[in-house]
């Protein structure tokens, strides 16, 4: 599991790549505790200009890894989940994400606290909580119907469909789509390097200013949505359709 995240420091650019190939670089607790830890260290070191997150050229996550999540799920938002969720709402750096392959649940809502995403066209996104027995996570309850109006919303939410890379470019999910993996990530690369070269103050307090206005309420709507979501994760719906999943797999 050391292995599961590997840092990379490229001037001023810190990359953390997800590196659980034979689990779909699928996220436990100890990865949340580490893109945590590294995200908070990265907002105060003043050698680091922008923080890139990635997968491979296959795949981004397939979300939480079910069976670490039902062993100790989280019982509150002091969980390792929500610091990472937390951590990546008040990084002041930019943060910016490489998308290819499948990017579902917080694989997907992730994204939406972004600066920047740069994805393959053929990405597949969904966000499967209601399918699960849960509910919306990381403000996505908030995010999108905004961001899409509540019909789309509800298809994505409520109904769990999936779309492609290219339809999250289409809707503002998404900065770019590329035509690959290779391609998003090298794209990625390129743009959050040109951090490097702008003043960084300046960056940071255009960042903050970006954010303020919604900075309470995203806070708020995160704790909301994490408090129902551990409520449901004991639910008899979530254990069936939880336990049902590891069945499958």
């Amino acid at each position: 599991m050391t292995n599961a995240i590997q840092f990379e420091r490229e001037r001023g650019l810190l990359t953390l790549r997800l590196n659980r190939p034979d689990k779909k670089n699928a996220l436990t607790r100890a990865m949340y505790s580490h893109l945590a830890e590294a995200l908070k260290q990265a907002d105060i070191d003043p050698q680091i200009n922008a923080v890139l997150i990635t997968g491979s050229a296959e795949c981004f996550t397939a979300g939480n890894d079910i069976a670490d999540f039902l062993e100790q799920p989280p019982t509150s938002l002091d969980s390792p989940v929500f610091h990472f969720m937390l951590s990546l709402l008040e990084c002041r750096k930019p943060v910016i994400a490489a998308v290819a392959g499948a990017a579902v649940g917080i694989g997907t809502t992730m994204l939406l606290h972004c600066d920047l995403v740069y994805i393959s066209a053929d990405a597949r996104l969904r966000m499967p909580f209601v399918n699960l027995g849960l509910c919306p996570e990381f403000g996505s309850s908030l995010i999108l119907p905004r961001l899409l109006g509540q019909a789309k919303a509800a298809q994505l939410l409520l109904l769990g469909e999936g779309f492609s890379g290219e339809q999250a470019a289409a809707w503002g999910i998404a900065t770019q789509a590329l035509d690959s993996g290779e391609a998003a990530l090298a794209k990625a690369r390129e743009m959050a390097l040109r951090f490097e070269s702008l003043p960084p103050e300046a960056v940071r307090i255009s960042k903050q200013l970006m954010k303020a206005p919604d900075r309470e309420l995203m806070r708020k709507a995160i704790e909301e949505e994490g408090e129902l979501f551990t409520q449901r994760l004991r639910s008899p719906e979530a254990i069936a359709a939880l336990t049902g999943f590891i069945n499958r797999k």
